[in-house]
């Protein structure tokens, strides 16, 4: 099967227009519906931004206060590998790549922090195409959310192996690996940040992680009870995470959902998503 109808598959599947079913389950990814996504307070001044040539890559057809940041070991943001350009612009092609803009991949785990997934995909298309992966534990967070349509569908593990029928076909995750110019995972939970940190890969969004290439930059934007953030697994996790190369941002001092004042809130989106555009070189 041809790469380019992973996605294509994966919408079809879903039934969402079409009212159709699959082998696999039923809607798979379902659609948040809504049409008014909220605004980035960051991205105000970027409203009217035009895309310098518009994106033809046939594998994705779809439509249309101060943030404290935690210092961490990071390498330094490269060019996307040479695979994950189209067509005739891989090694040893000297045609330049085509102009386009940077491509976000946003992991959403299972924080309440995921409620704001809307805010946060707004302000990542001021200056970018998104496109949202998310575990089975942020969905109950997602229910209701009005999300920008060119983020729909939403990715997740039921849809992954819908397009893969046998050897030479294309897999979700690595397809995912290969489109996206960085990955930022936010909110991060506990347990999303304990996986990474060993390397285990039972979900979508943790085999993004574990089959991703390295010279591509990855933002953790963590989410998670004062206790749970300043326990020593979590200290012993983030040290795991640092030696990839992974960078971090937040969290933050405030009232938590749970009620506690401390640190382990998400970073602001805006603060995020500039993080993500300085990371780019966007």
């Amino acid at each position: 099967m041809h790469r380019s109808s992973v996605l294509d598959a994966y919408v079809a599947g879903s039934g969402a227009e079409k009212g159709e079913t699959d082998d696999v389950g039923a809607a798979a990814a379902r659609p948040v519906a809504g049409a008014t996504p909220p605004q980035c307070p960051s991205a105000a001044g970027n409203e009217g931004l035009e895309d310098a040539q518009a994106d033809k890559d046939e594998l994705w057809n779809a439509s249309a206060g101060p943030t404290q940041v935690q210092s961490i070991p990071s390498h330094a943001p490269v060019e996307p590998a040479a695979e994950a350009l189209p067509g005739p612009n891989r090694t040893g092609d000297p045609t330049p790549p085509p102009a386009r803009r940077p491509r976000v991949l946003l992991a959403v785990t299972g924080s309440v922090a995921a409620i704001k997934t809307a805010q946060l995909a707004t302000c990542l298309l001021a200056f970018a195409e998104v496109k949202v992966a998310v575990t089975r534990g942020a969905r109950a967070f997602l229910e209701g959310l009005e999300l920008p349509g060119s983020c729909l569908p939403l990715l997740d593990d039921e849809g992954e192996w819908r397009a893969w029928h046998g050897v030479g076909d294309p897999v979700l995750h690595i397809e995912l690996r290969r489109w996206a110019d960085v990955l930022i995972i936010a909110p991060l939970s506990a347990n999303t940040l304990a996986k990474l940190a060993a390397g285990l890969c039972d979900n979508l969004v943790t085999c993004v992680a574990r089959a991703w290439d390295f010279r591509k930059p990855v933002l953790l934007a963590p989410a998670m009870n004062t206790l749970m953030w300043d326990s020593p697994f979590t200290a012993r996790h983030m040290h795991a995470c640092a030696g990839l190369g992974m960078h971090s941002i937040g969290p933050i001092a405030k009232r938590l959902a749970c009620g506690d004042d401390g640190t382990g809130a998400m970073a602001e989106p805006a603060d995020i998503a500039d993080r993500g555009r300085a990371l780019l070189g966007a």
